[in-house]
């Protein structure tokens, strides 16, 4: 036969080592292989399980701290709210004691004014007084000192109050 073709003992020979070398393969090596590609498989599917569960809890993490953050969020401004109403009632409270102080003031300037005025007039009507009768007492001549009790300094006074009062109104 040829140098191709191989004799018949050859054939059986190749045949059977062929025969032991996958039977070894088979129940040796094969399932060491299995084994290990198994437990590659199992961690990937382990590290998998791992990463959803911790994506999961980043979820929750994340979504109880939206909600947190949405909580402060409202509160801020609740509190803004606040702030401002209160400053609003500030504002209007000092308006208002502003407002009261001003017009007692106010009350107390005319009541003063009121008092000099009344007392201004006191002093200038003897001051009216005393003056005429100096001047009545020179166009005279003699001294006139009873002058100032007299009927005529009070119907004077009287008939210019009377005047200024129709005046004015």
């Amino acid at each position: 036969m040829g140098i191709l073709i191989p004799g018949f003992a050859e054939t059986i020979v190749s045949v059977v080592t062929f025969a032991l070398i996958f039977l070894c393969m088979t129940k040796v090596l094969l399932p060491r292989i299995n084994k290990v590609l198994d437990e590659r498989k199992d961690a990937i599917e382990g590290q998998e399980g791992r990463a959803e569960q911790l994506t999961r809890e980043a979820g929750e993490v994340l979504a109880k701290y939206r909600e947190e953050l949405a909580e402060a969020r409202h509160e801020a401004a609740r509190l803004r709210q606040e702030a401002l109403e209160q400053g609003t009632q500030l504002i209007a409270q000092i308006r208002a004691e502003g407002l009261r102080e001003r017009e007692a003031m106010i009350v107390e300037a005319h009541a003063r004014l009121a008092a000099d005025r009344v007392i201004a007039e006191t002093e200038l009507r003897g001051d009216i007084v005393s003056l005429a009768t100096e001047l009545a007492s020179r166009v005279v001549g003699e001294r006139l000192e009873g002058l100032a009790d007299s009927e005529i300094v009070d119907r004077f006074f009287s008939d210019l109050d009377d005047r200024s009062a129709t005046g004015s109104h």
